[in-house]
């Protein structure tokens, strides 16, 4: 049995979608909303034949990776987060590139020369690697019109992988998967108004409405803090309202605070664009955080560390 294993969010979900129609197999889909990252556990190396791995971080699944090369079952891993120590294994095949401007449906985008081109884009732009999705997008020659239809894809798959738990999403990301898997190309999703395309949009346009009233933690001239309420709606656009405010203002790093039900908070991090680098650093060193340079997370903040967060996070920008 073979398993695709892939993050729940536009790069996992766009990665695995131009692997499956260059090479169509028949799999068994292991993935969850955008923060779960833990994916590889779920797979059952007593069944597994072969693996594939898409945009969840070899260093949070190296305990559950071993055991698979172990038993001699070839995984196939792509990716862009913190790898920690890739183990030696003719069995492993990696494409792990962490560079804040790499994404790892651009990777799979290289691996297949460019064969499904326009998912690429649309995931780049969902990672918010605007300056390069739009550098692929003029190399390709794409027009303005299809260039925005790309990017607003990319935004809305990625917003729809946020939440708690997948019954906060729109769609479940393995069945968000499946339906695009019906398509070669993007461009049939914006010609008809009863898409998934336009589900989405308008879905993230209500969201990002209320969260323009977000409460202001912390903001000074290089980064700013702000906090969204305990709501299916906050949780869903806390990675997408920070890749908003980050586009506003680009030399500006942001931090989007969720409030959780156990007074935690679910905090999502974004470097200035203009000098990606450091939002892993930072979540990791807090619990149940972790991500790459340009864009990174806590999984649950305690209330007591909040202002401990502000500070490391200030400093770091400063």
């Amino acid at each position: 049995m073979h398993y695709d294993v892939f993050n729940g969010d536009a790069d996992g979900i766009l990665a695995l979608l131009q692997l499956r129609l260059a090479e169509p197999k028949d799999s068994t889909l292991i993935t969850g909303v955008k923060r779960d990252i833990s994916l590889l556990k779920q797979v059952d190396p007593a069944k597994a034949t072969s693996v594939t791995v898409l945009d969840v971080s070899m260093e949070k699944n190296i305990d559950a990776l071993q055991p698979l090369l172990d038993k001699q079952i070839p995984v196939f891993y792509v990716d862009h987060h913190r790898a920690g120590d890739i183990p030696e294994s003719p069995f492993l095949k990696t494409m792990v590139n962490t560079s804040a401007e790499v994404c790892t449906s651009l990777l799979v985008n290289d691996h297949l020369q460019g064969k499904y081109y326009l998912w690429a884009i649309a995931a780049a732009f969902g990672d918010n690697l605007q300056a390069t999705a739009h550098r692929h997008a003029q190399r390709l020659g794409l027009s303005s019109a299809l260039t925005k239809q790309l990017e607003q894809l990319g935004v809305y798959i990625n917003y729809n992988g946020y939440g708690r738990s997948v019954e906060d999403l729109h769609f479940h990301p393995a069945a968000l998967f499946e339906e695009l898997l019906n398509f070669a190309s993007p461009e049939p999703l914006f010609a008809n108004q009863g898409s998934l395309f336009y589900q989405l949009q308008q879905a993230y346009n209500d969201d990002m409405a209320k969260a323009s009233s977000a409460e202001i933690l912390f903001d000074v001239d290089h980064c700013k803090v702000v906090c969204l309420e305990d709501a299916a709606w906050s949780r869903r656009v806390s990675g997408v309202f920070g890749n908003d405010l980050a586009n506003q203002m680009p030399d500006k790093a942001h931090a989007v605070f969720t409030r959780n039900v156990d007074a935690s908070y679910t905090v999502s991090v974004r470097a200035p664009l203009s000098n990606k680098q450091g939002a892993d650093e930072i979540c990791v060193q807090f619990p149940t955080g972790g991500g790459r340079a340009g864009a990174a997370g806590v999984n649950a903040l305690p209330e007591s560390q909040v202002q401990q967060f502000i500070q490391v996070f200030s400093e770091y920008y400063k």
